[in-house]
């Protein structure tokens, strides 16, 4: 989708996809040690405002100019800051040896580019750094709550693995869920969710 699509639907006064953070980020980074985090794809920066609430150094990155002033108002009203950079993906400039947890929560994009950035995010983590991704499965074409209509787009947990080889998986799991993440992802889903360390 482009950037005028995601320009739009963040600049709605409701926030696209809630203020609480996903569920499964939330249930990992809660028992990490804060560091240095990024967070890919980010919008209205729901998990990059809860992260930097519990301590975390945080970096958020995406396109769009209304989803960071959404982020940005969010971490104000939070009394906490975030580093916010507006880039597309393809072109982000992935600093080496930096991040000890970078975050995508469903990021859908072709494969030639998701090549590129799981690429630059591995290099980006630090030696122990975790990688953490819920996405939706292919199985979501099925399903209304949201979520690219194009098989291509979404995952199978072998494209997943094959992007994350240079990790060690820490976890990898496909569920049917039940979304409640603002206006856009509500009701039946079909996820996978990965952690996985670079050693």
């Amino acid at each position: 989708m482009s950037k005028d699509f995601w320009d739009k639907r963040y600049s709605e006064e409701e926030f696209a996809y809630g203020t609480t953070p996903n569920e499964f980020v939330k249930s990992v980074i809660d028992k990490l040690k804060p560091g240095k985090a990024l967070f890919l794809g980010e919008g209205e920066g729901r998990n990059a405002v809860y992260a930097a609430s519990l301590g975390w150094n945080v970096h958020a990155v995406d396109f769009s100019e209304s989803a960071k002033e959404k982020a940005l108002k969010l971490a104000s009203d939070n009394n906490v800051v975030i580093n916010y950079t507006i880039s597309d993906l393809e072109n982000y400039q992935f600093i080496e040896n930096k991040y000890d947890m970078i975050v995508m929560v469903f990021l859908h994009l072709p494969a030639k580019i998701n090549q590129i950035i799981f690429e630059g995010s591995i290099s980006s983590l630090k030696v122990t750094g975790k990688l953490i991704i819920e996405t939706f499965s292919k199985e979501q074409i099925n399903n209304s709550s949201g979520g690219p209509k194009d098989l291509q787009l979404l995952f199978s947990e072998s494209e997943l693995l094959d992007l994350t080889f240079q990790l060690q998986t820490n976890f990898l799991e496909s569920k049917t869920i039940y979304l409640n993440e603002g206006a856009y992802h509500i009701g039946k889903a079909d996820v996978i969710r990965y952690v996985g360390v670079k050693i």
